[in-house]
């Protein structure tokens, strides 16, 4: 049996770095998440123009996914993890340009949603590299017997900055509008980088003379494809993630059903991430010790009726609670999977897999909120939310009853 120490864990000094690293941009990107919805909503009045957002950054992350993972196996990670910081900085500063100036231009509110779009394509390259490269970090930092706890706490750390981003974000929107806030979410990325600074190097073992690029990209793919359990993981958490994605939809009902304002949006967006953090922390202690298959098949289906839920509620509070509860089994389920690919992954693959991890997962929100944005414009926001939930939970049904040794896994 693995031991679960957390406290032991924290001691590690560069760990400790990379951990309070991750949470400052972390933070600064929920923030940002959170500004872009409710600026581009503003701008447009439009429903679909939220979907965007997703599918400008999902087309580039993906297609860059795979090469990533290889450029991450070959090269030494922590150069790599401080230039895409940096290009994260530049490139969110770009966006000052409409929120300083946009008023005193002649440009449409659509005109300005456009330049967004495009900032926000070139921050999903930027992504299909800093994704992966964090989490391949750290069984290199960690030992072996600490790597499941320290996947807990990575996750932990992530939910945490998850909920302040969210809340503190709709709250500076609110305070000191969308300029000010961009610049706060630009000084936290800075910040962040500080401590990256103080990591080690991680060498790659490999000489790039030797690799075939094509060759590595493919390596990733096959392993994830002979391994079923990583492959019923990812399968299950992109599907799920593509039609529950009625977080995208907040904005809508924060200003048009709930009527809540931006401080009710903040909190509504921070709702699953509270939710999350509140079982990830009761996880770190008591963590899960068998049927994590079957566990996580059934939260998956719980996900899926939270989402139903909350499309249905016309009451803020409801509304709210539901997505707590969302928050509370998608934590659950984000343990599971993420300590089946660390524990499943040779650490010479481990960049390529962890890349296409970034596409079943990280971009699996971009494209859920796309499908949320299409689909309420196609059915209308509250159908569209409820179709959502709905497939979740045939998801969750079809993978249980196709994958035996996803639904057989221990760890």
């Amino acid at each position: 049996m693995i031991s679960f120490t957390p406290l032991k864990t924290l001691q590690n000094v560069e760990f400790r770095n990379l951990l309070t690293g991750r949470f400052f941009i972390v933070l600064a990107f929920r923030m940002l998440a959170t500004l872009l919805g409710w600026w581009v909503y503003q701008l447009t009045k439009d429903p679909f123009s939220i979907g965007l957002i997703g599918l400008s950054e999902v087309i580039p992350a993906v297609s860059c996914a795979l090469y990533a993972g290889h450029v991450i196996d070959m090269n030494e990670k922590k150069k790599l993890l401080l230039i895409c910081n940096y290009a994260y900085i530049f490139l969110i500063g770009l966006l000052l340009i409409p929120a300083f100036f946009g008023s005193k231009t002649h440009f449409t509110g659509h005109q300005i949603t456009y330049y967004i779009y495009g900032v926000i394509f070139f921050t999903g390259i930027a992504r299909a590299f800093i994704g992966p490269i964090v989490p391949s970090m750290i069984p290199k930092i960690v030992k072996k017997e600490n790597l499941p706890n320290a996947v807990t706490l990575n996750q932990a750390a992530f939910l945490v900055s998850s909920v302040c981003g969210h809340a503190i974000g709709g709250f500076l929107i609110a305070g000191f509008g969308v300029k000010w806030t961009l610049v706060f979410i630009i000084l936290l990325i800075f910040i962040a980088s500080l401590f990256f600074w103080q990591l080690n190097k991680q060498h790659s073992e490999y000489k790039k003379e030797q690799v075939n690029v094509m060759e590595s990209m493919r390596e990733g793919v096959d392993y994830i494809l002979k391994t079923k359990e990583i492959l019923g993981a990812l399968c299950l958490d992109m599907f799920a993630v593509l039609f529950g994605g009625a977080v995208a939809m907040i904005p809508v009902y924060a200003t048009d059903i709930l009527k809540v304002g931006a401080e009710g949006f903040g909190l509504l967006n921070a709702a699953s991430d509270i939710g999350s953090m509140c079982i990830i922390t009761i996880l770190s202690i008591i963590p899960l010790r068998k049927n994590q298959g079957k566990i996580l098949l059934v939260v998956v289906a719980g996900f899926g009726l939270c989402i139903i839920g909350f499309g249905l509620s016309q009451l803020y509070w409801l509304s709210f609670m539901f997505l707590v509860l969302s928050g509370m089994l998608d934590g659950i389920s984000v343990v599971i999977r993420g300590t089946i690919v660390q524990l499943k992954t040779p650490d010479h693959i481990r960049g390529r897999v962890l890349s296409v991890n970034s596409i079943f997962i990280m971009s699996s929100n971009e494209m859920g909120q796309f499908e949320s944005g299409l689909a309420a414009k196609l059915m209308g926001v509250v159908r569209s939310v409820v179709f959502g939930g709905t497939m979740t939970v045939l998801i969750a049904l079809i993978v249980g009853s196709t994958n035996p040794k996803l639904r057989k896994m221990q760890y």
